[in-house]
């Protein structure tokens, strides 16, 4: 057994300061088969074998292997004229065996046979400039924190390497040196080496990394970002920071049942510790039981009593064509009422009975006029039958139905409730069919004002849109998607899209672009009927399309440009019982009642 002191170059001890003094091991003590470096214990393994085919990332095995594994790949290149005479000189050997066998009676020797006509196709190859030779030596020094342990993790080593026929030798009394050939030295003091072909080298290389790359000292995303779960390939905890990347924007594309809303709840829950406002549009009324916990409010539009008003102007809106952009949404809401643009000549009564209305309740292009009741639908109504024009008349008739007919239960006095706070939810659960579009705009409406809003200083926002298939179908809930991916990151907010229907999003020009202007993608499971179009939309391999066919619920993919990693979602048993959706585990649930704390995390 030797023991070494930590020294310098010179073998003194390293001068106070020194890299040394802060990076090496106090002690390093050598045994013939394992090292004890500091307090813990390393074994070096030598890869002696190699099968004779490998595909693609041949070493994938080793490099997610689930503890610390250090692995070293030494390449030094064989200048030609003497990978050309080694070539020679095996290819004769090789034919001089199977030319003895031959007159000896033997049968061949099928591996000789493998070898020598392997050989002579590099050579071809090496001919051709094709191919070039390379001598590789491949060590790898396991970690562990007891001898014990180290002996385990050497057996599962060498199990992981045999899985893709490696063969795998330990170190034995060199122990030191292929330690220190393992380590970023560009030192190889063992020198096994390997000769191999420009393509069996290039398959060594992992061909994406199996975790995001980790973030740069000072860069913002080092301090910022929630935890979006673990990867099942490495172990390696997915974190990820929305805000730092080019725009806000995500999109979550699953089929039903997958975990995509579980996904996003989570990621709400991880956005609200960190200050961000959230507001939910919540067609299925997934979002309640959440927003009760956290003290968020609730809008159930189609109950009764609750009522919106659309003339309504921002409230804390101070700036002077707010009344201008106000009356431009209304002619959006008619349209949608109407189910059409209304003509030239109704449009024309129709922006002459807005400025009338507002004027009427005291309400002018004077910001200090804003504060004022805003006027009702009905009194719009009024307005345009007191036209003399008969296209004011007509266009009043048409809005009968919404003004003191059957649909007049949501319009029919001023807004219930202010939709305000860190966290509000939009339910559409309770519209009929025919309200559903328009509860659906005034929801977004309220949204955009919200993040439009001026504010100092800027506070983030995040709006997510669950089930958007609902929306794409909806001319104006399609261009509020798409204006919201455009102009959200100006507005220090970001979007979430959320969809189970890939054709819907996919298939229309306003669809693609919300999905190109997002900049965190998540893919979950998807079904086989919609996989190619997926796949081609978002570049997805082979290997990730499988995966999306076969992932558990909560895995998937998480994609941004270039890098890309799978991921499976992670909860706390409290986060847990805020974001299912099981009935039988929400029916064993105590009632929150408002009283839930971060705290319980």
């Amino acid at each position: 057994m030797i023991r070494k002191r930590r020294s310098g170059d010179d073998g003194a001890p390293p001068q106070p300061g020194s890299l040394a003094s802060a990076v090496a091991p106090a002690t390093v003590e050598v045994t013939p088969r394992w090292l004890r470096v500091g307090d813990g214990f390393a074994a070096t393994l030598v890869v002696t074998g190699y099968p004779a085919e490998v595909g693609p990332a041949w070493l994938e095995p080793l490099l997610s292997w689930p503890g610390r594994l250090d692995l070293a790949l030494h390449i030094e290149p064989l200048p030609a004229p003497i990978a050309a005479d080694r070539l020679r000189k095996q290819r004769a050997r090789l034919e001089s065996s199977r030319r003895a066998d031959s007159e000896r009676g033997k049968l061949a020797d099928p591996y000789v046979d493998a070898a020598a006509h392997d050989a002579g196709d590099l050579a071809e190859r090496l001919a051709r400039g094709a191919a070039k030779l390379f001598r590789v030596g491949l060590y790898l020094t396991v970690h562990a924190r007891t001898e014990d342990e180290l002996l385990q993790a050497c057996a599962q080593v060498r199990a992981a390497a045999a899985s893709t026929l490696l063969e795998v030798q330990p170190a034995t009394w060199r122990q030191l040196p292929g330690w220190t050939t393992t380590l970023p030295l560009a030192c190889d003091g063992l020198r096994m080496l390997r000769t191999m072909d420009t393509q069996a080298l290039a398959a060594a290389f992992p061909l994406s990394s199996p975790d995001l790359p980790a973030p740069l000292p000072g860069d913002p995303s080092a301090t910022g970002g929630v935890l979006y779960g673990i990867n099942p390939a490495s172990a390696g905890i997915v974190w990820w920071d929305r805000w730092t990347q080019e725009n806000h924007n995500s999109i979550v594309l699953a089929r039903s049942g997958a975990g995509k809303s579980y996904f996003v709840k989570l990621e709400i829950l991880r956005n609200l510790y960190q200050g961000v406002q959230v507001a939910v549009v919540d067609p299925e009324d997934e979002y309640l039981r959440l927003a009760d916990a956290v003290g968020g409010s609730i809008v159930r539009l189609g109950l009764p009593g609750v009522k919106i008003n659309p003339l309504d102007l921002p409230v804390g809106d101070r700036r002077p064509d707010t009344l201008t952009r106000r009356a431009l949404f209304l002619h959006t809401l008619v349209s949608v009422l109407l189910g059409h643009q209304p003509p030239p000549a109704e449009r024309a009564a129709l922006d002459r009975a807005i400025l009338a209305v507002y004027r009427a309740a005291g309400i002018t292009a004077d910001p200090a006029t804003y504060g004022r009741p805003a006027p009702l639908l009905r009194d719009l109504a009024a307005t345009l039958r007191a036209d003399d024009d008969p296209a004011a008349a007509t266009l009043a008739a048409r809005l009968a139905p919404w003004v003191q007919g059957s649909f007049a239960d949501l319009f029919d006095a001023p807004t219930t409730q202010a939709p305000v706070g860190h966290l509000v939810v939009w339910s559409l659960r309770h519209l009929p069919d025919e309200l559903r579009t328009v509860g659906t705009l005034l929801a977004l409406d309220s949204i955009w004002r919200t993040v439009d809003s001026p504010q100092r200083p800027p506070r983030r926002r995040l709006v997510v849109v669950d089930e958007a298939w609902l929306l794409m179908r909806d001319g104006e809930g399609a261009r509020f998607l798409f204006r919201m991916s455009k102009a959200a990151r100006k507005r220090n907010a970001g979007l979430t899209v959320i969809t189970q229907d890939a054709a819907d999003v996919l298939g229309t020009d306003l669809g693609q672009a919300v999905v190109s202007n997002a900049s965190t993608q998540v893919l979950l499971r998807q079904a086989p009927q919609a996989i190619d179009a997926v796949g081609e939309a978002f570049g997805l391999t082979n290997g990730e399309r499988r995966l999306l066919l076969s992932t558990r619920r909560g895995q998937g993919l998480l994609i941004s440009g270039v890098s890309r990693t799978s991921f499976e979602s992670i909860a706390s048993d409290a986060e847990h019982a805020l974001c299912t959706t099981d009935p039988e585990f929400v029916a064993t649930l105590p009632d929150f009642g408002g009283n839930f704390e971060v705290d319980d995390l």
